[in-house]
């Protein structure tokens, strides 16, 4: 599925409805549009059925009115028929959805400086935007971050953002490369050549920037995997020490618990250098999020 990045202010239905019609994106960006609504059709006979219903209502109302009230059971019984009715042309006729794209345009339309879609990107630029994703999804879908162990408040938040400011950054970059590209080949003069220089090292210096934005995502995202490697290990272990009693037990039943194997005794020690390992990996991952801040400031320091 063609990947489309999309602002994370934009609410998360719209974005998604966005991620799964990259195509359709695509075209109504070149120009496209879909059909106007049409008004619905079978309206005027609900209208016309719902009219006549009353009217027979009305006109068995009228009847007992004029009879002197001597045929009550039969307007009850009206009124129960026309009531039954009308429940039925609801539950046959439901009101129509809203037509898919004409709702897909309209949020695009609205919402068009919001998202990016796979054109937007070069192949370098899709490259870093790839990574960028991957680091930011990893984190994200950790379980030492749903568990809590990391800032998982700021992540939720911060990361999206890095992730969409990443994304609008190479599509500026892809489009001026682009445009850089197109100068360059008619740039034969020595005079042309010479002003495009200073443009090229523009160019570089940005990408370089960027590129170091995405390994900060990506370093952060290391340090993440190594608590969660430590993690899985600690709950492992935590799991074994738990059933501890039960080796002791069968040992002393059996009277081996005078041999008892030393690997056995290692569970709890094992358990407790996992658990300062997690914590100096959880400590590597704070520091890597706080760097993705940039630099301290002085009232930081």
């Amino acid at each position: 599925m063609q990947y489309v990045a999309v602002d994370p202010e934009v609410p998360a239905e719209i974005a998604e409805l966005f991620r799964r019609n990259a195509s359709l994106l695509s075209r109504i960006r070149a120009g496209w549009a879909p059909e106007p609504e049409a008004a619905p059709s079978r309206l005027p006979v609900r209208a016309l059925q719902v009219v006549g219903a009353v009217t027979a209502l009305l006109l068995v109302g009228v009847g007992v009115t004029a009879d002197g009230g001597g045929h009550t059971g039969v307007f009850v019984a009206a009124l129960l028929v026309f009531v039954v009715f009308i429940g039925h042309l609801t539950a046959q006729e439901p009101l129509d959805a809203g037509d898919p794209e004409q709702d897909l345009y309209r949020n695009a339309r609205w919402y068009a400086d919001r998202y990016l879609l796979p054109e937007d990107f070069d192949a370098p630029a899709e490259e870093l935007r790839e990574r960028t994703r991957r680091a930011v999804e990893y984190v994200l879908r950790s379980q030492v971050n749903a568990a809590g162990m990391l800032d998982d408040a700021r992540n939720s938040v911060m990361l999206p953002a890095q992730e969409w400011e990443i994304a609008r950054l190479l599509a500026k970059l892809s489009a001026l490369r682009r445009e850089h590209h197109d100068l360059a080949v008619d740039g034969d003069s020595p005079e042309v050549a010479a002003a495009l220089e200073p443009l090229e090292r523009a160019l570089a210096a940005s990408e370089a920037a960027v590129v170091a934005r995405v390994e900060a995502l990506e370093r952060y995202a290391a340090h993440v995997a190594e608590a969660e490697r430590a993690f899985l290990a600690h709950q492992r272990i935590e799991l074994l020490r738990s059933r501890l009693p039960k080796y002791e037990e069968l040992l002393a039943e059996t009277g081996a618990d005078a041999l008892a194997v030393p690997e056995i005794d290692h569970l709890a020690r094992d358990a407790g250098q996992l658990e300062q390992a997690l914590r100096a990996s959880i400590r590597s991952a704070h520091e890597a999020f706080r760097y993705l801040d940039g630099p301290p400031t002085e009232g930081d320091k």
